[in-house]
């Protein structure tokens, strides 16, 4: 089943069973996706499917944490619940450690050993871990382990 069936049918259950936050939240996701086909003018792969998943998730990542900013305890909630949602759809990510393995590896194939190397070890690991990781975690255990070295 793709991703879009599994949404259509979870939008449905939601539906059915009453739950309000589950169904907002699967229809913004579908409406998100229903919108990047229109604009391509084509159905979108899976893949596609998932960065716009990935997308609407760090969405949410930041609103929460522009909300605790501002002390809206109630809007913090709503948005986490809806961040639960979303990240059903999407690929377990990974922990820290798991990353920062990753990075030492890295950088150690790319034989990098100062700040200066750290575009070339951030494009060879968003590619990696796309989808897996957030982009701001990873440049964050980069920066870590270079200005360590």
């Amino acid at each position: 089943m793709n991703l879009k069936d599994k949404l259509t049918n979870d939008l449905k259950e939601a539906m059915k069973s009453g739950d309000q936050v589950k169904k907002d939240t699967v229809r913004a996701l579908r409406g998100a996706i229903r919108n990047a086909e229109i604009d391509s003018r084509r159905d979108l792969s899976n893949e596609e499917i998932l960065a716009i998943i990935n997308k609407q998730g760090k969405q949410r990542r930041d609103s929460i944490e522009q909300y605790q900013k501002a002390n809206r305890g109630d809007l913090v909630e709503r948005e986490q619940q809806e961040l639960a949602i979303i990240e059903v759809y999407l690929p377990q990510q990974l922990s820290d450690d798991e990353i920062r393995a990753r990075v030492e590896t890295a950088i150690a194939e790319l034989g990098v050993n100062n700040m200066q190397g750290i575009g070339l070890v951030m494009k060879h690991l968003t590619g990696e871990l796309k989808g897996r990781a957030d982009g701001k975690r990873i440049s964050q255990i980069v920066r870590e382990l270079l200005s360590s070295k």
